[in-house]
């Protein structure tokens, strides 16, 4: 075949996208010349393992970059350029203008199709001292070296993370395992963005169990050699800190060359990962997503959306018909023993895409006591008028990613939150109840949407006019801590206890974690009240949602 009829394909990006796109273009055609430029030393690595090899779980770095340029070479026969930073397009003559970072020389090279998949970056406070040498981020395997390098030679004491997401709630796992102090700062109320507020009580107090000195609604202001300032005047001491407010999606070269940037700030693309330019496709977390849930473009980056676009990118440029479907927004992730999950929507992001919600909490077991099974609350929301599952969040230990995986199919297939009690969901007492957790959260819901049967929130609570709010666990219980303005009837005593005369007022029922108060719910329901609802997640969740709210107002 001439030269000049091979199709060259150009991808700028070499890590989860990247590489992606360029295996399944190379698995579609055998005949293509396919080039990878990358500015870093390592391609193909596991970016989310880093905090792992930093705590010592992971020993090498080497097992999270499995996959150097020869082996792309070796294997597919593709050219990866590493160090090499592409500076500029031209989209009209197909050609991108490329330095060699180890000797600082340009040249030019020529593309038939041109692939971005430039990545995030981390987001960088502007804060006096943030440059010390003390100070990191972490997004590659150079980063976490050098912060095991430090920790190595200079055996800090002190560390100050700050920002709550996934990053910085895994190093601060790692860097506890490492030995040191550890303080964590979040500027929002709560702890994890990715929480909801009336969750995130849960994380809290399991991070300060461990000896987290935790500031919420305070911002860092500058860092010293040994301390970090907060915008209140508190000083934490501080031999090494972490900066982990985020990531922004890298999109300067595309911009420069006329490719459109979407509302979210990230490049906006088809189904196809096509940009407006022709010829020039983007994909990983430099390139936006669609919601499957509410139909929309959102920016979730992960590692996994990351490979799939890039397959995709890589099957479009090549002839093939693989298009994004969306995705629902899942994440996931360890701090310590604790698993926190979620999917879909939250709460407010329902409400403000106006739907009528119903919420409930779900304080179960991921499988029998006997079995060792520890509690995992489930929040759900769902959609009063469809009666869909709209998103889920999961606080527990084990069993929390199977069952937030079972929730991801449901959202994706548009399932009724009645079917989840229908699933066929495999049951032996080493790996759940014979009701999981997801079934119960199912008739949660099915009962509240469809059997009158209605669940409330704390929140909600609030906004009724002169409930009787009845505590229906034991005496001693309902002395050491109840719901405001509550009167104790115990279940067993209910049917003789209730008062007639309040059958017209509304009726709250509570327990400590929500089936009991569904039971007296039942019972007053049958005996004739107009308006029975039972407290979501019980007193358990309603001291985390008060939590929760006295934290914002503060």
């Amino acid at each position: 075949m001439d030269r000049d009829q091979v199709k060259r394909i150009v991808v700028v990006g070499g890590v989860a996208a990247g590489t992606s796109a360029a295996a399944k273009a190379r698995r579609n055609d055998e005949t293509a010349e396919i080039t990878i430029y990358d500015m870093d030393r390592d391609i193909s690595y596991s970016g989310c393992g880093l905090p792992y090899f930093i705590s010592g779980i992971v020993p090498s770095l080497d097992v999270l970059v499995p996959r150097d340029a020869a082996y792309f070479w070796n294997q597919y026969r593709i050219d990866v350029k590493v160090r090499h930073e592409v500076l500029a397009i031209d989209p009209d003559a197909k050609k991108v203008r490329v330095r060699n970072l180890e000797d600082g020389s340009e040249f030019v090279d020529r593309y038939d199709t041109l692939v971005l998949a430039t990545g995030a970056n981390p987001v960088i406070l502007p804060l006096p001292g943030a440059e010390k040498a003390h100070v990191f981020t972490l997004k590659n395997p150079s980063d976490a070296a050098a912060i095991k390098d430090y920790l190595d030679k200079n055996a800090p004491r002190t560390a100050v993370v700050i920002g709550s997401g996934f990053i910085g709630l895994e190093m601060v796992e790692s860097l506890t395992e490492a030995g040191l102090a550890v303080q964590l700062v979040e500027k929002l109320p709560a702890v994890c963005p990715f929480l909801d507020p009336d969750m995130a009580p849960y994380l809290q107090e399991y991070l300060e169990a461990k000896g987290i000195a935790i500031y919420t609604g305070r911002t860092a202001v500058s860092i010293d050699d040994r301390t970090v300032a907060l915008d209140d005047g508190t000083e934490l001491d501080a031999d090494l800190v972490l900066v982990a407010v985020g990531i922004r999606p890298n999109v300067k070269l595309a911009e420069s060359a006329g490719v459109s940037i979407g509302k979210t700030g990230a490049i906006a693309v088809n189904e196809y990962m096509r940009t407006n330019i022709p010829h020039i496709y983007a994909c990983g977390d430099c390139a936006e997503s669609y919601s499957n849930v509410v139909c929309k473009v959102i920016y979730r980056p992960l590692g996994s959306t990351a490979n799939k676009t890039g397959r995709i990118a890589g099957d479009a440029i090549t002839g093939g018909d693989l298009s994004f479907r969306g995705i629902s927004g899942t994440g996931i992730f360890r701090v310590f023993e604790m698993s926190v999950a979620a999917t879909g929507l939250s709460e407010q992001e329902a409400r403000d895409d106006g739907f009528d919600v119903l919420i409930s909490h779900n304080i179960k077991p991921d499988k029998p006591e006997y079995f060792g099974g520890r509690e995992m609350v489930i929040k759900s929301i769902a959609d009063r008028q469809s009666g869909r599952l709209l998103g889920v969040q999961i606080v527990g230990y084990e069993g929390v990613d199977k069952r937030i995986d079972v929730f991801v199919t449901a959202i994706a297939g548009r399932l009724a939150a009645a079917d989840l009690f229908h699933l066929d969901l495999a049951y032996a007492p080493p790996f759940s109840t014979t009701k999981d957790p997801v079934m119960y959260s199912g008739m949660i819901l099915e009962n509240a949407l469809n059997r009158g049967r209605e669940v409330i929130t704390a929140d909600t609570l609030a906004q009724l006019d002169n409930p009787v709010i009845v505590d229906v666990r034991q005496s001693g219980q309902y002395a050491a801590g109840h719901v405001e303005d509550a009167v104790s009837m115990p279940l067993e005593a209910l049917r003789d206890s209730w008062h007639e005369e309040d059958m017209d007022r509304p009726v709250v029922t509570y327990c400590n974690k929500g089936a009991s108060g569904n039971a007296a719910q039942n019972v007053l329901i049958n005996r004739g009240c107009k308006q029975v609802y039972c407290l979501s997640g019980g007193h358990r969740q309603y001291q985390h949602t008060v939590k929760a709210r006295n934290k914002k107002q503060d």
